[in-house]
C-alpha cells in the first residue's frame, strides 16, 4: 500500500479512462487496509486509465474529489486467486506484484509497508471484463509510448512514401480504391471506439451534471440571460443521481416500489410541462436517458408504471394506448379546449392538433377520440384520412 498516493480525481495530459468496477476493497498484502475505526477502504469504485489506478469512495471520482492513485508502472504481474464467498460460492481476487518505491512518488495512506503485492477484491469479486482490461493495459504500456511529435514526424514520412507510389493505369486505380477502403474501415473502428469509451464515461458525465446544476441552483438570483436560464433548464433535465437497479434492491417487490417512486419524481414536471399526459413510449425514451447505462426493459418500466399510486397515474385507452397522466387531469376540461381549437379551424385531423399543441400524434388522436365521446366532436373518415369536426347536433 505505500506505492499509492493520495491525488485528485483527474486524467493527465495523455491519459484515458479505460474501464472502472464498483464494491473494491483493498488489501495491504494478505490483511484488509484500516489506517483507524474511521479509515478503512471497502466498497470502493476503481477506475482504470491508461496510466493508473484510481480508488475512491463511491461518487468521489465522478466528482473530481480526492482519490488513492497507483501507478501502472510499479505492477510488474497480476495473479488471481479464489476465495470463499457467501452462500458457498467462489469469487476472485486480483493480486498486484509491485515493483521498488520510486523517488518521486507522492504522499499516501502508508510511508511503509512489508508487502510487495496488493490484493483487490469485490463484494461478488472483480469483474471479468475489469481484469481483462487491466491485462491488456499492462500489456500495451503506454505510459512508456514516444511523445506526439515522434509519433507525427514517423506518421508524416510514412504518408510521404505513400505519396511517392505510382498510380498509373488501372493498377493505380486499384491501389487507390483499396487505400481509400482500408482508410474507411480504420475510421469506423476510430468511431466505435470511442463511443465505447464515451458509453463508459456516461456514469460520471452524469454525475459531473449534477454537481453543475446543484451549483446553478444555488446561485438562481443571480441568473437573469434567456441563454443562462436555458442553459440550466438542460443541465437540470440530465441524469439521475442513484437510479434503482435490481443489485441495489433485495426483492422484486423491493425494485418495482422503489422504481415507481423514482419514476414520479422525475417524471411529474415533464408531464405537467406536457400538458397532463405523456405517452408511454416518450416516457421509456426520457427515462433511459436520464439513467445513462442502467437502462430500464419495457416490461420493468410498465410494471413499475402500474404500482404509482402519487400524484401521476398509468391509464390506459379503449385503443390500447398506454399513457402517464397527472391525477389531476380532467378530460372534460381537455374536451373543451380541443373543441375550441376544432372550431377555430372548421375541421382538424390528429396530426394538425399534434402540432398545434405540440404533443405526440398518438395523445391528438387519443384527445380528438375523448372529445367525441363526449359528443362534442363527430368524424369523417375518408380517403384523405380521419378529420374531426364539430358536432352540429348539439352545438
Amino acid at each position: 500500500m505505500n506505492r499509492f498516493e493520495y491525488c485528485q480525481a483527474r486524467l493527465f495530459e495523455n491519459e484515458s479512462f479505460v474501464t472502472k468496477d464498483r464494491n473494491i476493497k483493498l488489501y495491504d498484502g494478505d490483511e484488509k487496509v484500516v489506517i483507524s475505526h474511521l479509515t478503512n477502504y471497502e466498497d470502493g469504485e476503481i477506475v482504470l486509465t491508461s496510466h493508473r489506478l484510481l480508488w475512491g469512495r463511491n461518487g468521489e471520482i465522478a466528482r473530481g474529489g480526492s482519490c488513492l492513485a497507483l501507478k501502472l508502472k510499479y505492477v510488474l504481474s497480476v495473479d488471481e486467486e479464489e476465495a470463499s464467498s457467501m452462500l458457498f460460492s467462489r469469487k476472485k481476487r486480483i493480486i498486484l506484484r509491485l515493483g521498488s518505491l520510486a523517488s518521486d512518488k507522492m504522499p499516501g495512506p502508508m510511508d511503509h509497508s512489508c508487502s510487495t503485492f496488493v490484493k483487490l477484491s469485490g463484494r461478488n469479486g472483480v469483474e471479468v471484463a475489469f481484469v481483462q482490461a487491466l491485462h491488456s493495459t499492462l500489456a500495451a504500456r503506454i505510459w512508456i509510448v514516444p511523445d506526439d511529435g515522434e509519433q507525427a514526424q514517423s506518421s508524416q514520412s510514412s504518408a510521404d512514401a505513400s505519396r511517392r507510389q505510382l498510380r498509373i493505369g488501372i493498377v493505380g486505380i486499384e491501389r487507390n480504391l483499396a487505400e481509400k477502403q482500408k482508410q474507411t474501415d480504420a475510421n469506423i473502428n476510430l468511431a466505435f471506439k470511442d463511443l465505447g469509451r464515451l458509453m463508459a464515461m456516461a456514469k460520471d458525465m452524469v454525475a459531473i451534471t449534477n454537481v453543475v446544476s446543484a451549483k446553478i441552483r444555488e446561485r438562481q438570483g443571480e441568473i437573469s440571460e434567456d441563454e443562462t436560464v436555458r442553459f440550466k433548464s438542460y443541465l437540470l433535465s440530465l441524469g439521475i443521481d442513484d437510479p434503482v437497479t435490481r443489485d441495489g434492491t433485495r426483492s422484486n417487490s423491493e425494485y418495482f416500489l422503489k422504481l415507481s417512486r423514482q419514476l414520479c419524481e422525475m417524471l411529474l414536471d415533464p408531464i405537467t410541462e406536457a400538458g397532463g399526459m405523456m405517452s408511454l413510449a416518450d416516457v421509456y425514451c426520457r427515462v433511459n436517458r436520464a439513467r445513462g447505462l442502467e437502462l430500464l426493459s419495457p416490461e420493468d418500466l410498465l410494471e413499475a408504471c402500474r404500482l404509482l399510486t402519487g400524484p401521476i397515474k398509468l391509464r390506459e385507452f379503449p385503443s390500447g394506448a398506454i399513457v402517464l397522466q397527472l391525477e389531476s387531469h380532467d378530460d372534460a376540461l381537455i374536451s373543451q379546449r380541443t373543441l375550441e381549437l376544432v372550431g377555430q379551424n372548421v375541421s382538424m385531423s390528429p396530426d394538425e392538433l399534434a402540432r398545434l399543441e405540440c404533443i405526440s400524434l398518438l395523445l391528438a388522436r387519443e384527445r380528438l377520440l375523448t372529445a367525441e365521446g363526449f359528443g362534442q366532436l363527430c368524424r369523417d373518415e375518408s380517403v384523405e384520412g380521419l378529420r374531426f369536426y364539430t358536432n352540429k347536433f348539439i352545438h
